[in-house]
């Protein structure tokens, strides 16, 4: 095992259980809004706080950029550990058991590692670059759809930017003609962790932050799949719009929304 992903799986169920402990006492979850339909609570704080811990114990030096605590510069800027200490806050403030803690270690701009673990279930999604993704050390595979006829299609709305509804319902329109279903979870680390396991075959997302996508992405490439912005590019780190899937599923993907895009969303 890569040693940084020993200690990026001993961050995540730290953090995690100490998430899964929380869910059961919910009078003592403290949240707040940061931002529009945009909510943090006492246990992403401390969650975020315990993932550090482990890992400055034994990385001191490196950089650390977090959703809670922002970039915590290291000595050693060309390893970034990119970590969501819970993603899906609005499912765990409302008691729905569906949230993940994501971690992502880049080394000179190359994702290397990731974790993404679903303490309720007690599912850990693995990655190292090159060598495959699993989920408790099972092997995984993407799904093998040839199109999107029969797919089942993960989404987020784009709730904090809500001037791409317009656009985004046009999306959903056009690909609901064809696929089967779409699933909308509220935790895109797991969406994608769910593509590289086949649960879902494709997933698109607009305006998503890096510590929302890091951990999946890797996991969804190892599976054989792969990952794009909207025009099937890579510009999906700077603007956030991901499409994910094997690659059939995200070129017809890709082709049903070419049409209904704004401006906005081709970059």
């Amino acid at each position: 095992m890569h040693p940084m992903l020993n200690i990026a799986v001993r961050a995540a169920r730290k953090g995690g259980n100490l998430i899964a402990k929380n869910y059961e006492t919910p009078d003592a979850v403290e949240a707040s809004q940061k931002g529009t339909n945009d909510f943090v609570t006492n246990v992403d704080r401390d969650a975020e706080r315990l993932i550090i811990e482990v890992i400055r114990k034994s990385y001191p030096q490196h950089t650390i950029i977090g959703e809670e605590c922002g970039e915590v510069v290291g000595e050693d800027d060309t390893v970034q550990w990119i970590i969501d200490p819970l993603d899906g806050t609005t499912n765990f403030v409302k008691r729905l058991p569906h949230f993940a803690v994501s971690i992502a270690v880049r080394i000179k701009g190359r994702t290397e590692v990731a974790v993404v673990y679903d303490p309720m279930r007690n599912e850990l999604f693995t990655a190292t670059r090159g060598q495959g993704a699993q989920l408790n050390g099972y092997r995984l595979r993407s799904g093998n759809a040839r199109d999107l006829e029969g797919t089942i299609l993960a989404t987020g709305f784009p709730f904090k930017q809500k001037q791409h509804a317009p656009p985004y319902i046009n999306m959903v329109s056009a690909l609901f003609t064809t696929c089967a279903d779409f699933r909308r979870t509220g935790s895109a680390a797991l969406d994608l962790a769910y593509v590289a396991a086949g649960r879902v075959d494709g997933f698109f997302e607009i305006g998503l932050k890096p510590w929302d996508f890091a951990g999946g992405e890797l996991l969804v490439r190892e599976a054989g799949g792969i990952v794009t912005d909207f025009v099937g590019g890579h510009n999906y780190l700077a603007s956030g719009n991901l499409v994910a899937g094997n690659p059939r599923v995200v070129k017809s993907i890709l082709s049903a929304i070419r049409e209904q895009l704004s401006e906005a969303l081709k970059r």
